[in-house]
């Protein structure tokens, strides 16, 4: 039908851009309509224009200094979710037509509400994680249906991922609390992982399991991330730290090292999660507690990438995440979790309650 709404969830590495930009090469093949890619993060934005280059689509980047004079020549389009809602606003962008519109990173709420100007149109969400970044916002109230791509496990068999080994240490998280997002607050994760004895237990953690290898290592606050960079610092590392805070200049700068140098260690905060791609991670150090499974697999997704030379990669727990959330490569009922997201969302409670009586 043509108002219909198709969730497709893939895990990150998977290939999800490859393959909508394929669909939208298709599409404008054997229909006289256009197509429009909604993204959240202007990283998403410039590898999806590139990614549909390559397959020779032509397209048009609608960000805030666009000229839309032309936009009659196009029949496929890129934008930033909130750019477009100003230019729909200021009836600046022409969306009469558009037949196919494909939502990346679809698990977020900010696309909702450009959602009434395509009620007509079919709508594809691509998602690794299709669970709604707002439990009062399930995605089963906009798609119609989720369709699930291949497993974690079938990806690291068939070489598209790295297989990853896991290493847990057990942390005491009673003093943290929840916020109205469902997830731990930001002040007091930074309260508890900013204290000596975790800190000592990070860098213990990183020499014992992942010495001399290229590393991420995410925090929760930018105070944390700023002290395990000193942290590391003068125990003599390789080591730089990246937040929202740094300029496009600074932040390029510091990438550019952190892909050319092999021990590399980037401590940052979330800024990392999505639109960064660097495959010569070893390492992933998840330095915070998550109840989030999509920041949880994002995180995770950094180090995931297969190459040529790398067929592993290393991941160190310090915050009880694989108890509370599984380990990354365990079987997930997607299905389950899209039509009965409350009963998960209980699941995760139930099981924090149990993992704060434990320790």
């Amino acid at each position: 039908p043509e108002d219909y709404h198709l969730l497709y969830q893939l895990p990150t590495g998977g290939g999800k851009t490859v393959i909508f930009s394929e669909i939208v090469r298709q599409y404008l093949k054997n229909h006289n309509k256009r197509v429009l890619i909604m993204t959240h993060r202007i990283e998403l934005l410039t590898q999806t224009s590139k990614m549909l280059t390559e397959f020779g689509v032509i397209n048009k980047v609608v960000n805030s200094t666009a000229n839309l004079d032309d936009q009659d020549q196009y029949s496929c389009f890129v934008a930033m979710v909130e750019t477009l809602n100003n230019r729909l606003q200021d009836e600046k962008f022409d969306i009469s037509n558009i037949g196919l519109v494909i939502i990346d990173e679809a698990h977020y709420n900010s696309f909702r509400k450009l959602f009434k100007f395509f009620k007509e149109a079919n709508m594809l969400g691509v998602t690794a994680t299709p669970l709604s970044s707002n439990r009062n916002l399930p995605l089963n109230e906009n798609y119609s249906e989720l369709l699930v791509g291949h497993s974690i496990k079938r990806l690291i068999a068939d070489e598209y991922l790295s297989n990853s080994t896991t290493y847990t240490f057990n942390v005491n998280l009673r003093s943290l609390k929840v916020g109205t997002d469902g997830d731990y607050t930001i002040s007091s994760l930074d309260r508890l992982y900013s204290l000596y004895t975790m800190q000592d237990r990070l860098l213990a953690a990183y020499q014992e399991r992942a010495a001399g290898k290229k590393t991420l290592i995410f925090n929760s606050g930018i105070a944390t991330s700023v002290r395990v960079f000193e942290l590391f610092k003068n125990g003599g590392f390789n080591v730089k730290h990246l937040d929202s805070t740094f300029t496009a200049k600074d932040r390029k700068e510091t990438l550019e090292w952190f892909r050319n140098t092999d021990d590399a260690i980037l401590t940052s905060v979330g800024i990392l999660t999505t639109g960064f791609d660097e495959p010569s991670v070893e390492s992933i150090i998840i330095n915070r507690a998550t109840r989030s499974l999509t920041l949880y697999h994002q995180m995770i997704g950094r180090g995931s990438r297969s190459t040529k030379t790398k067929k592993q990669f290393t991941i160190i727990d310090l915050g009880n995440n694989v108890e509370r959330l599984g380990l990354w490569q365990d079987y997930i009922n997607w299905q389950d979790i899209f039509k009965f997201p409350d009963k998960y969302f209980e699941k995760i409670n139930d099981r924090d309650n149990q993992l704060m009586v434990d320790y």
